[in-house]
């Protein structure tokens, strides 16, 4: 079995800290992954359709517009561009 040396090292240091062994605090840690139960099912998510009320129907080119002036304000720190 391979572990990431820093997942090890934390795991070390965990057992040290708890007074116990690396290996019981492996078992413990493969236990709880193991007895949590699965869930293979997604919660729904509620998406917007075309021609509903939900918000502004944008072209693609408003759309890339709005992300143009997000990307300008980020550089300028917040500054407007004519500013």
């Amino acid at each position: 079995m391979r572990i990431d040396e820093t997942l090890l090292n934390e795991a070390k240091a965990y057992a040290a800290r708890n007074g116990r062994s690396l290996n019981s605090v492996m078992e413990d840690a493969l236990r709880q992954l193991l007895n949590r139960p699965e869930t293979t099912e997604r919660p729904p998510i509620d998406l917007p359709l075309s021609g509903e009320a939900a918000g502004p129907m944008l072209t693609w080119t408003e759309i890339r517009e709005l992300i143009d002036l997000e990307d300008i304000e980020k550089v300028l720190g917040g500054r407007h561009a004519d500013a």
